[in-house]
């Protein structure tokens, strides 16, 4: 890391990756046009959800209990919990980082349950007790790269989604899965006003391929820092994929389908020419709007105490995962 003295400029992210995505995606949509149209009473009505105090704060998650695999602690410097916890992108909750910490409270994760179907010999149905019951919990130590530049390092905690979807029992037909995440626009303002939400066709979805979802590294993630997940982070369960940017890993999941054909994703959907389906970190492939060399890690320092490094390919898990991509144009299937 530089000398403080030695910072300059180009150490610091732009702040036009942050809100680019955002800035960009409501233009297309012509949201921001729109919503200029609208009276002073309208914006007072959709603004309103984020004055004042009066949100419900989010629950502090409970301990859970996991193990630690050797192989999965690595000797990375953790980025610290308030900003695993505080900064984060989760549109449902609103478009700012610090506003799904502010907001996420609202959502309701009593009774939750998963519905995994589709190809599968055994559909099941499953509440949060029957997962803690039947998967083992486990912490791993995961780096997490961001779309859009920026990168943590997190200390998961959960279980491989391979175990519940043998426990389904794919059939031959099946060759992708698909993922979607709950929705309750009465808890999640973002669902319910689409100039909050950036403009996304809610709920969202995502999806991989069947050996990208059995593959020993992909997890449905319960916890971290020891506790339960914090609604802001995706309580109660959500995807975690290492080697693919941060817009894979689905939140707060309510159904899980076994399909045949490739599922629509939400990013994809929405502009197929900056997020594919594969989503995977390659430091190679630029966005259309900034590169992806390097990134910013978001580590125990302020905004000017900044560590750019070189972004991995694959987030650093090529050794493990590059296999899976063999004869397939990285470029091309981005």
């Amino acid at each position: 890391m530089k000398p403080f003295d030695k910072l300059t400029e180009r150490d610091v992210t732009p702040e036009s990756i942050f809100n680019a995505r955002r800035r960009e995606l409501l233009k297309t949509l012509g949201i921001s046009a729109a919503a200029l149209s609208l009276p002073s009473a309208a914006h007072a009505d959709v603004l309103s959800w984020f004055k004042g105090n009066d949100r419900p704060k989010a629950p502090s998650g409970k301990p859970l209990d996991f193990s630690k695999p050797a192989q999965y602690q690595a000797d990375l410097a953790l980025t610290p919990e308030d900003k695993v916890t505080g900064y984060n992108n989760y549109y449902e909750f609103g478009l700012d980082k610090a506003d799904p910490a502010a907001n996420a409270g609202t959502l309701k994760t009593d009774d939750w349950k998963i519905e995994i179907g589709g190809e599968v010999a055994k559909p099941l149905t499953l509440s949060m007790d029957d997962i803690f019951k039947r998967f083992p919990l486990e912490q791993r130590i995961y780096r997490m790269r961001c779309v859009e530049a920026w990168s943590m390092v997190v200390p998961w905690i959960g279980f491989e989604l391979r175990k519940l979807l043998k426990a389904a029992e794919p059939t031959s037909n099946a060759r992708y899965v698909a993922f979607q995440t709950i929705y309750a626009p009465d808890e999640m303002p973002g669902q319910k006003d689409r100039f909050i939400g950036g403009g996304i066709d809610y709920p969202y979805v995502e999806g991989l391929r069947l050996d990208e979802a059995m593959h020993p590294l992909t997890m449905l993630t319960t916890g971290v820092y020891g506790k339960a997940l914090p609604p802001q982070n995706g309580a109660p369960v959500r995807l975690t994929v290492p080697w693919k940017y941060g817009f894979k890993g689905i939140k707060s999941i309510v159904k899980i389908t076994l399909v045949k054909d490739m599922p629509p994703t939400t990013w994809n959907q929405l502009a197929s020419n900056e997020y594919g389906f594969y989503g995977n970190v390659n430091p190679h492939v630029d966005h259309p709007r900034w590169s992806q060399a390097t990134e910013r890690f978001i580590g125990s320092g302020g905004i000017l105490d900044v560590k750019r490094q070189p972004t991995l390919l694959f987030n650093g898990y090529a050794d493990q995962v590059a296999s899976l991509y063999r004869g397939l144009d990285l470029r091309e299937n981005f």
